[in-house]
């Protein structure tokens, strides 16, 4: 087989010291299919480029008028509990927290000391399976209990967002949709700074 080949190929291609065994880079190995090197280039370059993550699909952008408050109004201060909005201190504003996940958006609407008053969540809004983690969904349910808590009496609300997923924006510009005015966005996202060790890297 290999003097066959030898007859074929240029004598450039083929290396004389060891006949049998080594044959020259150039030389293409035959014996493998144009698919199985295709595959394999695949895989390769999969190891070598990764997909770019680019997070999960929610809102691209989210306006909030900040030009209208000065530099210091932006972020809290020792004086803030007692702050005024509406002849109401900021402290004793009913507080909205919204839970974020990839699968779900939970709302619940509390007032000053934590009691629950109000709960809503995209399933009990009617969406099933995976329509319950889109945006869509956490609008919708932030349409319905800004609506629930207007006929309650809550005019104003503190926003404390939790979690990563599709309806973090949603949710808030579902609130604003509805009619309530929101006096602030806290995000309460907890963040482990010694997690856990990480899975291996899939190998493709």
């Amino acid at each position: 087989m290999f003097h066959q080949l030898k007859n074929i190929l240029s004598p450039n291609l083929i290396k004389t010291k060891w006949p049998a065994f080594n044959i020259a880079e150039k030389f293409r190995s035959i014996h493998l299919s144009q698919t199985y090197c295709k595959l394999k280039e695949e895989r390769r370059a999969a190891r070598i480029n990764p997909k770019i993550d680019d997070g999960t699909e929610g809102e691209k952008q989210f306006g909030i008028d900040s030009l209208s408050l000065k530099r210091e109004e932006l972020f809290p201060s020792e004086d803030t509990p007692n702050k005024l909005f509406k002849n109401i201190p900021f402290n004793q504003i009913p507080i909205c927290n919204i839970k974020v996940s990839k699968n779900n958006t939970i709302i619940t609407i509390t007032d000053a000391k934590g009691v629950v008053r109000l709960l809503r969540s995209c399933g009990v809004e009617g969406f099933k399976n995976t329509r319950k983690g889109t945006n869509i969904a956490a609008q919708a349910t932030a349409i319905t209990i800004g609506s629930n808590a207007l006929n309650k009496g809550y005019s104003m609300l503190r926003v404390r967002l939790s979690g990563l997923g599709p309806g973090r924006m949603s949710a808030l510009k579902g609130l604003q949709m509805a009619g309530l005015d929101i006096i602030s966005v806290t995000d309460n996202t907890p963040v482990s700074w010694n997690p856990p060790r990480p899975r291996k890297q899939r190998r493709l």
